[in-house]
Order: structure tokens, then sequence, then C-alpha cells
């Protein structure tokens, strides 16, 4: 039990900390957030990836000032009966509000009653965390319906654009395609912020939170998937290398990585959900400099990093559960779902050669043909074409110019 002295103290300071930080590049991110609707808005994303920056925008927007910040070392053994204390407090030290922004509640057991209780009473949230099983068993079933996801993500391209004031073109999508979009790393330009990055993740919303006690081979898998983003994996394979004893294990580290926004498992699409669940699948990353700086084999890799942004700007657009790769005679690296039917086949392509042009084509056409579709991309480093193959458009566009449509 934290006494309400205490509560208001830290709030007070968490509050002047967050008013030294700088309110940065407007996140697209903000578009899609209501806080006059009568939800819970959970934000979720990586570690460092910029989520206390956002509530700090939606809180200047909305010139609210209640934030707790609950990763605060001070508030250790913070209680599902502490949040009473901490509303008064609240109340003491800004007045009273309505609207509440919560950092990395994840921290706290069974925050969601508290929530559910105050949005019975017309009160708004704004709540970050770390992990994407907020959304899942922490939840239960007593935010069911009464809430509204918004992941955010490192600097998509525009936004580094925005933050670093440089215009659109191939010499700084070059930049962020190696660079990558965590705040912090763009800043400093320092390569060990990127690798405590990987260290506390691995650690503190994975190790610590599934009582990993094996953290030297769950960094060892991290590392091997980090390296070897866009290509397939199965799950028997990785408790083989990795000595798990069991693919269940495998299975479960691989999703505490998916839930903790380090890694993104892509399935093979099937009209089976059987298959889907048993054909191997590929690995993506959350950001290119993240991926860079813990794993050598992948900057010397340029198709892999294209291949890699490109599964981040649509998995940004199109969220989770919508994306697959698509493999018959030939292979189509993503295909896009929405509202249960394939609408975008995309493929990422560094540059189109004679040797490759052929494979990279009819791989695409393959895909417009099977889902009766009449145009396809081939997302490249610099070229820019379009022609008609069976019937099909083609399209060839430049990342950098692919990634600011709309």
């Amino acid at each position: 039990m934290l006494n309400k002295e205490t509560l208001r103290e830290i709030a007070k300071s968490q509050a002047d900390e967050l008013s030294k930080l700088e309110l940065g590049v407007e996140r697209e991110a903000i578009a899609n957030i209501d806080l006059s609707l009568p939800f819970a808005v959970v934000m979720m994303g990586v570690r460092r990836g910029g989520k206390s920056t956002l509530l700090h925008q939606l809180m200047k927007k909305t010139k609210m000032r209640h934030y707790f910040n609950f990763e605060d070392s001070r508030i250790s053994g913070f209680e599902l009966s502490d949040f009473e204390r901490l509303d008064e407090a609240l109340k003491e030290e800004f007045g009273e509000s309505t609207t509440y922004f919560f950092d990395e509640i994840q921290n706290v057991g069974k925050w969601e009653l508290f929530v559910r209780t105050r949005l019975d009473r017309k009160q708004h949230f704004a709540i970050t965390g770390s992990n994407a099983s907020l959304l899942s068993a922490e939840l239960g079933t007593r935010l069911t319906g009464r809430f509204l996801r918004v992941e955010l993500f490192p600097f998509s391209y525009t936004e580094y654009l925005e933050y670093g004031k440089q215009t659109a073109g191939l010499g700084s999508f070059s930049q962020y395609l190696k660079k990558g979009g965590f705040p912090t790393y763009l800043q400093t330009g320092r390569a060990d912020v990127l690798q405590e990055l990987l260290q506390n993740i691995l650690l503190r919303d994975i190790a610590v939170r599934h009582q990993i006690r094996n953290v030297k081979t769950l960094k060892e898998m991290a590392v091997f998937l980090l390296s070897n983003v866009g290509k397939d994996f199965s799950y028997n394979s990785l408790a083989k290398t990795f000595s798990l004893g069991s693919v269940n294990t495998a299975m479960d580290w691989v999703s505490f990585f998916e839930d903790s926004y380090l890694l993104f498992s892509l399935p093979k699409f099937d009209y089976s959900l059987k298959k889907q669940t048993v054909n191997s699948r590929k690995i993506y990353s959350i950001d290119n400099g993240l991926t860079s700086v813990n794993s050598a084999s992948f900057t010397e890799d340029e198709g892999r990093m294209l291949e890699n942004a490109v599964f981040l700007h649509l998995r940004r657009k199109f969220g989770r559960d919508s994306m697959f790769y698509f493999r018959g005679t030939g292979e189509c690296d993503f295909l896009v779902r929405e509202k249960n039917k394939i609408t975008h086949a995309v493929q990422a392509c560094l540059s189109l050669h004679e040797e490759d042009k052929e494979r990279e084509i009819n791989g695409l056409v393959e895909a417009l043909e099977k889902f009766n579709l009449d145009e396809g991309v081939i997302v490249t480093l610099k070229q820019e074409d379009k022609f008609k193959v069976g019937g099909k458009t083609v399209l060839l566009v430049p990342a950098w110019k692919w990634m600011q449509e709309k």
C-alpha cells in the first residue's frame, strides 16, 4: 500500500519530467485517437518507440494533466487498491478531470478492473503498454468491447523526414533504410542505445515476465531470428537448433518476441487455418536500425533491409492478422487481406535485373491471378515502370514514393 502524499509527490515529479520532453514530431497515430469516445484507448508498441511522447502530445492537445507512469521504481508494490488513492492525489495536485493518461500500466495486476469501473462512470483513458498481451489474457473479459487498440511503431519514413527536416528521395530513404526510426538512436547515433534496448526487451518484457531462466539461449534465438529477417523458419527447427526440448517452448518464445513487438512472424496464406498453423513462417523485425546493430549479417543485405521496411509499412497501414506471404509455383512477398478478401499483392525487390526479373514478376502475377486482382506492386529502391503481363498490371515503384502514398 502506498500513501496518498507519496503518490502525489511522485505524480508531480513525473509531470515535471514529462513537461521537459520535447513534443517532437506529431505521430501519425494521433489521427486515430478520439478520447471523447466511451472506450479506453490502449496504445501498444515496442519500448522506446515513442509512446510516452504520444501521451504528451495528447495531453497538450486535450489540456488534461492526469498522468502517471507505472514503470517508476518508487511505486514498487503498487496494487489495485492504490488506484483510488492515486485518483485522489491526482485531483489534489492537478484539479478535477475525466481523462487519465497512464503509462506502462501492464505493471499493475488487475488494472483493468479500475479502468472498467471508471469507464462506467463516463471517464476516459489513454493507456500505454509495451506488451501486446494487454489485449489478450491480461484484459480477460473485463474490457471486452470497451477498448480501442492503437499500435505505435518507431518512425515511419514520412515521420523520419519530418524529424530530420529532410526531403523525400533516394538519399533520405537510403539513410532511413539503415538507421530505422527509433528517435533516441536517430538523435544520438550510438549503437549501444539499440543494443541496450534489445537487452531490456529480452530481460524485462520477456524473461522476467514469463519467468524464463535460460536468458542466454533466449538472446541467442532472438539474435538468430533478427539475423534471418525475411527468411523462413519453423518451430521444429528452432527447437532443435537451440535444444529447447519442446516445440511448444519454441512457439511460446516466438509469441513472447511478438508480444513485445520485437519480431513479427508472417504466415503463409492458405484457406485452411490448420495448414496456416503448420506451414513455415517468415520472420520480420520491428526496426532496421535495431536489427542492424544487433546482427552483422543483416547490414550486408540491402535487399532484406528493403523487404523488412516494406513489411513494416504494410503492417502499420493494415494492422495485425491482415498479412501473409504467398507461395505457389512462384512466391509473392506480401498479401494483404481486408474483410476476408485479398486486396493487395506486393513484392519487395531492391532492383529488377534480367536474371531475377522473371522470378519476381511471375510470383507476383501468379498471386494476382489466384486472387483475381488486376494490379500488383513491386517496391524497388529506385526503379520505376509500368507494364502488362498476361492482362495484369505490374507497377514498379521506388520505396521512397510508395511509402508516402495514402
